[in-house]
C-alpha cells in the first residue's frame, strides 16, 4: 500500500531536452484542435505536472505515490493487474500454485535485460526477496515476504516461493518491483546511487532528476513488451495547483489531475474541449483525518467520535469536491467486494458531538465558546501538505465546524518533503489530513496492524487493537473468500466504532490530457494501464527527446 500524495506540484521551467517540432507540422492549436488520427507513430514526449517530488526511486524505500508512479515506469514485478483487475504475468511468463496454495513456481521470461544490458534472472528475484526482509533495510513492505518460509532459485528462469501456511496475497505480493542483484548486492541499499539513478527492466529509463524541478525518463527501445510509442516522459514539480493549471493552458504540461473546480468550470471552454480530453472515475483512494493516538487529547474514542459528528462530510463533498466523490466510511472503495456498507455512521450532529465531549469532561467553563478541561483549552493543530487545495479547503471547513462545538483547530500547511520526513515519519503532529491508495487486494496489514507502528512504517498514528490484529492476520491467512470478507467486514466495524481516522471521502480521479495523445483506454483500473501504447500521430508531434 502506498501513501497517496495528491498535492504534488511543478515549477514553470522549460525542459532543456525538449525542442519544438518542425514549423510545417499540423499539431494541436487553439483554433483547430487535434488533426485526424493517422495512426500510431514513435515520438513526442508527455509532460505531466505533480505537486510533489519523488523521495526515493527504490520502491521498497519509498511510501509516497510520486515515487511509486515513477518507479512503475522503470521496474517490473513478476505479476501485475490488467485493465480489468485480473492478475496476469509481468516478468513471470506463467506460474503454478500447488500444495493447497503453499507453493508458487514462477517461470520467468527469457531474454529480458536490465537497462544496463545485463540479463534478468531468478537471482534478481531472490535478491529482492532477501533485501526486503533484511532487518537493516528500512522498508514498510517486508511483511508480505516475511510470510515466505523458503525462497529459492530452481534454475536461471524458475523461482519458487514456499509458505508454511496459507497467505491470501501471496501471488499479488510478487507484483513488487524486482531489483538488480548485480548492482545492489553487498551495497548499503540506503546509500546507493540507484535511489536517484535507478536501473530497471521497465519501459522507461532514467535520464535526469533535478530535485524540486523535474524527473526525466526516456523510452527503453529494447523493452520486452515492445518499444513505447511515446519517446519520453517528464514529471515537472509544480507545488501550486493554480500555477500548474496555467502551465497546462500555456502548453507547458500535457497532463495533470484537475481540482473539482478546474474540472467542472475552468475547463468547460471551447479551447479545452478542442485541445484536451477529460476523464472521471471513482479513484482507488480515500482521504481521512488521522489522529496521533499518542496525544492524550485523542485517547478516548468518544472524543474522536465527537469530532466525527461535528464534521459535515456532505458539506465537504458538495462544497469542496463539487459532488465529485463519495463519502468514505472505512478503508475500502465503495462498491468493491471488501467494502462493508453496514458500519456505524456519523451524520452531522453538533449536539451529539457536544454531548460526547461533555461526557469526557470537556466543558465551556469560561463561557467563551471554547471547551476546557483541567485548565487547558481543547486546541490542536491540523497539518496537511502544500499544493493540495482540496485538502486545504477541507481543513478550513473542518476548522469551522469544530469551532461550532468549542474546539480550536489550527491549520498548518507544510512543504511536501518536510511534511513527510519531519512530521509524519517522526510522529510530530496532532492531526493530519492525508490520503491512502486503496489496494486491489483488501489486505491492509501494513497500515493497521500494531506491529507496523515503528519508524518509517505506515501505522504512523500508532493504532493498536488486538482484535483488529487477529482479524488482519486471519484475513491474509486464508484463501476462503467468504472468511476473508467476514474478517474485513468486522475490521471496518471496529474502525468505524473507534474512529482512529475520521474517514472523509473517496474522490473522483479527474485527469486531463492533451488531445494529441491517442490510444488512451479507460478501464476499471483507470487510464494508465496501457501507457506504452499511447501515441501521437506524426503530424501532431510537438517535442523531441534527445538520448
Amino acid at each position: 500500500m502506498k501513501r497517496c500524495f495528491a498535492g504534488l506540484s511543478f515549477l514553470p521551467i522549460l525542459v532543456a531536452i525538449l525542442f519544438l517540432g518542425c514549423s510545417g507540422s499540423k499539431g494541436v492549436d487553439e483554433e483547430r484542435g487535434p488533426t485526424a488520427d493517422t495512426g500510431p507513430a514513435y515520438g513526442d514526449v508527455l509532460v505531466e505536472g505533480s505537486i510533489g517530488d519523488a523521495s526515493n526511486l527504490i520502491p521498497i524505500l519509498a511510501s509516497d505515490n510520486t515515487s511509486h508512479s515513477i518507479a512503475a515506469l522503470i521496474y517490473n514485478g513478476l505479476v501485475k493487474y490488467d485493465k480489468d483487475l485480473n492478475v496476469v504475468g509481468d516478468l513471470a511468463q506463467s506460474w503454478e500454485v500447488s500444495q493447497g496454495g503453499l507453493v508458487i513456481n514462477f517461470h520467468l521470461r527469457k531474454g529480458i535485460r536490465w537497462h544496463d544490458g545485463k540479463p534478468f534472472t531468478a537471482d534478481d528475484v531472490l535478491y529482492t526477496y532477501r533485501v526486503t526482509i533484511d532487518p537493516k533495510t528500512p522498508t514498510a513492505y517486508s511483511g508480505d515476504f516475511l510470510k515466505v518460509k523458503k525462497a529459492e532459485v530452481i534454475d536461471p528462469y524458475t523461482f519458487r516461493a514456499t509458505y508454511d501456511r496459507p497467505f491470501a496475497p501471496a501471488l499479488t505480493s510478487w507484483s513488487t518491483a524486482i531489483l538488480p542483484k548485480h548492482l545492489l548486492e553487498g551495497a548499503d541499499i540506503t546509500r546507493t546511487p540507484l535511489s536517484r539513478r535507478p536501473v530497471g527492466t521497465g519501459p522507461y529509463m532514467i535520464k535526469e532528476w533535478v530535485t524540486g524541478q523535474k524527473i526525466v525518463l526516456v523510452s527503453n527501445p529494447d523493452y520486452w513488451e515492445g518499444r513505447p510509442y511515446i519517446d519520453g516522459y517528464i514529471m515537472r514539480i509544480i507545488p501550486d495547483m493554480a500555477t500548474m493549471f496555467l502551465e497546462l493552458r500555456a502548453g507547458g504540461i500535457d497532463r495533470m489531475d484537475l481540482t473539482p473546480l478546474q474540472f467542472t468550470r475552468q475547463t468547460e471552454t471551447g479551447f479545452f474541449r478542442k485541445n484536451f480530453r477529460k476523464y472521471r472515475y471513482l479513484s482507488f483512494s480515500y482521504t481521512y483525518l488521522g489522529y496521533n493516538l499518542k496525544n492524550p487529547l485523542f485517547a478516548d474514542k468518544r472524543v474522536r467520535q465527537a469530532i466525527a459528528y461535528a464534521i459535515d462530510k456532505d458539506e465537504i463533498i458538495q462544497g469542496v469536491l463539487l459532488g465529485l466523490g463519495k463519502e468514505a466510511t472505512g478503508p475500502y472503495k465503495p462498491g468493491t467486494w471488501a467494502y462493508n456498507p453496514h458500519v456505524r455512521r456519523y451524520p452531522y450532529d453538533p449536539a451529539k458531538a457536544r454531548e460526547l465531549l461533555a461526557e469526557t469532561g470537556w466543558t465551556d467553563r469560561n463561557v467563551d465558546g471554547f471547551l476546557e478541561k483541567d485548565g487547558k483549552a481543547f486546541s490542536f493543530e491540523i497539518i496537511t501538505n502544500q499544493g493540495n487545495e482540496v485538502r486545504k479547503k477541507t481543513a478550513e471547513i473542518i476548522q469551522r465546524r469544530l469551532a461550532d462545538v468549542g474546539i480550536e483547530a489550527k491549520i498548518r500547511i507544510i512543504e511536501w518533503a518536510a511534511f513527510v520526513k519531519e512530521f509524519i515519519n517522526k510522529r510530530k503532529f496532532d492531526v493530519t489530513i492525508l490520503g491512502w491508495t486503496i489496494p486491489l487486494d483488501p489486505d491492509i496489514y501494513d497500515v493497521w496492524h500494531s506491529s507496523k507502528t515503528g519508524p518509517d512504517e505506515l501505522n504512523f498514528i500508532s493504532y493498536k487493537n488486538a482484535e483488529v490484529d487477529g482479524l488482519l492476520e486471519r484475513g491474509r491467512s486464508t484463501f476462503d473468500m467468504k472468511l476473508r470478507k467476514k474478517c474485513y467486514d468486522r475490521v471496518q466495524e471496529i474502525l468505524a466504532e473507534e474512529q482512529p481516522y475520521t474517514f472523509l471521502y473517496c474522490p473522483d480521479a479527474l485527469p486531463i490530457i492533451s488531445a494529441r495523445f491517442r490510444g488512451i483506454e479507460p478501464a476499471p483500473i483507470g487510464i494508465g494501464h496501457n501507457f506504452i501504447k499511447w501515441y501521437v500521430p506524426r503530424e501532431e508531434q510537438k517535442l523531441v527527446m534527445t538520448r
